[in-house]
């Protein structure tokens, strides 16, 4: 299997000499971008599987970066930054970042994140390329395609992750540091609150009421769980 690509953002050359070197030895593939401009080039150029990138940079705003790449092929991101606001990691979230790391950092847990991260683009076994179809919603694990009422749904790499993880098991509920182990696939430490960011996110996309939802629901006290709708579900092989 080739190598992961990883492209580093960061306007500190310390840090992203630092982050490129340490890459390079675990492996990876890497190139680096001091600004935005930049970096939107690379990345149209190195297509890569993560990027890590910094929140401030001299011409853009790391979260609308991230919003921007996002939009374009649901790459993996990994924010790096020195703002430790729990509301900025929510943000963060909120514009399809898939973990965030504050500065100052060890290079151990970025290793153990970045390896996180990459294991999603795990080859996925027969059982599970099965497509799903609930009613009008169908979900494609091979493709990674969501459609509603036979229209695409535009997910984030993590947010459909999460929802087919959630309809993978309808009925069962799962609490919030589940999901975060069993998604985001390590212990998280920090605000479980970002997993009610990108809950939130999934229903604003495939509820008909994000504030009456019926596919994704809430179990207070607990978690969540996906209810298939009027238990209808089926599983298609995959043609």
């Amino acid at each position: 299997m080739a190598p992961a690509k990883i492209l580093v953002v960061d306007d500190d050359p310390a840090v992203r000499n630092l982050i490129q070197r340490f890459l390079i030895k675990q492996n990876y593939q890497v190139e680096a971008a001091e600004d935005g401009k930049t970096a939107l080039t690379l990345f149209e150029q190195f297509n890569p599987d993560l990027v890590i990138l910094d929140v401030n940079l001299p011409d853009v705003i790391g979260f609308n970066l991230c919003q921007e790449m996002q939009s374009r092929n649901g790459v993996f991101v990994l924010m790096l930054t020195s703002r430790a606001d729990e509301a900025d990691k929510i943000r963060g979230f909120s514009k399809g970042a898939d973990d965030y790391l504050t500065k100052p950092f060890g290079l151990g847990e970025l290793e153990v994140r970045v390896g996180a991260i990459l294991r999603r683009q795990r080859v996925i076994t027969t059982a599970e390329q099965k497509r799903l179809v609930f009613e009008k919603l169908m979900i494609d694990p091979v493709r990674r395609e969501v459609a509603l009422n036979n229209q695409p749904v535009p997910l984030t790499a993590l947010e459909f992750d999460l929802l087919h993880f959630l309809a993978s098991h309808p009925g069962r509920v799962w609490r919030r540091a589940e999901l975060i182990q069993e998604v985001w696939d390590y212990e998280y430490v920090g605000d479980q609150r970002v997993v009610d960011v990108h809950i939130g996110q999934i229903r604003k996309k495939i509820e008909i009421d994000a504030s009456q939802p019926a596919l994704i629901q809430t179990v207070r006290g607990v978690g969540y769980k996906f209810e298939s709708p009027a238990h209808s579900q089926q599983l298609e092989a995959k043609s």
